[in-house]
């Protein structure tokens, strides 16, 4: 198996380039990794754990607010990997900011980041991926389906993730590409450790969550590894939402409305 998987270094893309590694080894295979990141110094050292368990896994450092993003991550893996089974697209940036105030450079980068690179990837690896008859899976947000401020730049750039991959199902299914999102919660990561690593916080949060729990990036990673896998096979165009169930509590939470 040959993944290619950006925002490796941290968080759910390096739980995504540990799960993928795992299921390879269970299949009696070996991964091949090219993990992308903007962090040289973690990416290594996850590099170095990937090697020492038996996955070929190298690393590269890539801007992909840069517009050659995508040809760069695709000279590196037709180079080092020699063809693509799975992109996983799953670097992203969130800046809060209100729009009233948002700054016009901050929305084009959340934008250039969460969006415009999966593009570009997914245009620059599409050979690769058709000759594999492989698959993209993108992190898009279950902020994607309702507004979250002060983050709304992150919202709308993950909404319109959601149906570039679907388009992109649509227009690549008949080479046998599969394209489809995999949208967390409440997630516990570097990014929200500030809040998490919070008892009081933590526990407040959990709290309207059906399933009662944050989420880990294990979580995140087991739904990748479902939709990069071969069990997945006629599953195109879906956006999984992992969330423990938090998109059921809208309506209850609405008093008043439709019979609540």
């Amino acid at each position: 198996m040959k993944a290619v998987i950006t925002g490796a270094a941290s968080g759910i893309g390096r739980a995504c380039a540990v799960r993928l590694a795992a299921d390879a080894r269970a299949r009696g295979e070996t991964a091949t990794l090219l993990l992308v990141d903007l962090a040289p110094e973690p990416l290594e050292q996850l590099v170095g754990e990937l090697v020492a368990e038996g996955a070929d896994a190298t690393g590269l450092t890539v801007d992909l607010a840069s517009q050659e993003a995508g040809t760069t991550v695709a000279a590196a893996a037709a180079e080092r990997l020699g063809g693509v089974d799975v992109l996983v697209s799953n670097a992203g940036i969130a800046i809060g900011e209100l729009f009233e105030t948002l700054p016009l450079e901050v929305w084009d980068k959340t934008f250039a980041v969460n969006t415009r690179a999966t593009f570009l990837l997914a245009q620059a690896l599409r050979p690769l991926l058709a000759a594999s008859r492989g698959c993209l899976v993108a992190t898009a947000s279950v902020s994607a389906r309702q507004p979250t401020p002060p983050i709304g730049a992150y919202s709308a750039s993950k909404a319109a993730l959601v149906m570039l991959v679907r388009q992109l199902a649509y227009e690549w299914g008949p080479d046998g590409i599969r394209c489809n999102c995999v949208s967390p919660g409440t997630v516990h990561t570097g990014l929200t450790d500030a809040t998490y690593s919070n008892p009081e916080l933590r526990a407040d949060r959990a709290s309207k969550i059906p399933l009662r729990r944050i989420g880990t990036p294990e979580d995140i990673a087991a739904a990748v590894s479902f939709l990069a896998g071969p069990d997945a096979g006629y599953v195109t165009g879906i956006d999984l939402a992992v969330d423990g169930g938090l998109q059921t509590v809208l309506m209850p939470a609405v008093r008043g409305i439709v019979g609540a």
